[in-house]
């Protein structure tokens, strides 16, 4: 096994916060909530652009955020990230995919079709469960 090429791939990582798996109640992963959990995919990333990728559109908002500040104030992207605030918390049911238009609206990307939006199919998703069992977990009461 070549060491030297893992160390040297570990140094020049970036370290990822949130890609452990997150244990239950008795400190075993949880499966059948989150799903199988891959070691390789929680040490590394798989490619160079990946983080890049995965921080777009905070990267994206904060360019935004700075030039508005500099063209109308403070209090314009204040103003914006209260109400983006307010729009990411009206949400659906735990079980239900929710499509995110305010926060499109806000954006200005809800005229544009990408990628998300051709591949992003609820009925095609990963994420199917107990309902009940969803929002109970979702209020606290499991």
């Amino acid at each position: 096994m070549n060491t030297r090429g893992l160390r040297s791939q570990l140094k020049d990582s970036v370290p990822v916060t949130g890609l452990a798996p997150q244990a239950g109640a008795y400190g075993v992963p949880d499966t059948m909530r989150r799903g199988f959990s891959s070691v390789k995919n929680e040490l590394l990333p798989s490619h160079p652009l990946e983080l890049s990728e995965k921080n777009f559109q905070l990267n994206q908002d904060k360019m935004n955020f700075s030039t508005l500040r500099n063209i109308q104030g403070l209090h314009a992207p204040l103003k914006l990230q209260m109400e983006y605030r307010a729009a990411r918390q009206i949400q659906r049911l735990p079980f239900l995919q929710s499509s995110n238009l305010a926060i499109d609206t806000l954006r200005g990307t809800d005229d544009m079709i990408g990628f998300e939006d051709i591949l992003n199919d609820p009925g095609q998703s990963e994420m199917m469960g107990e309902p009940h069992m969803m929002v109970e977990y979702k209020m606290g009461l499991l």
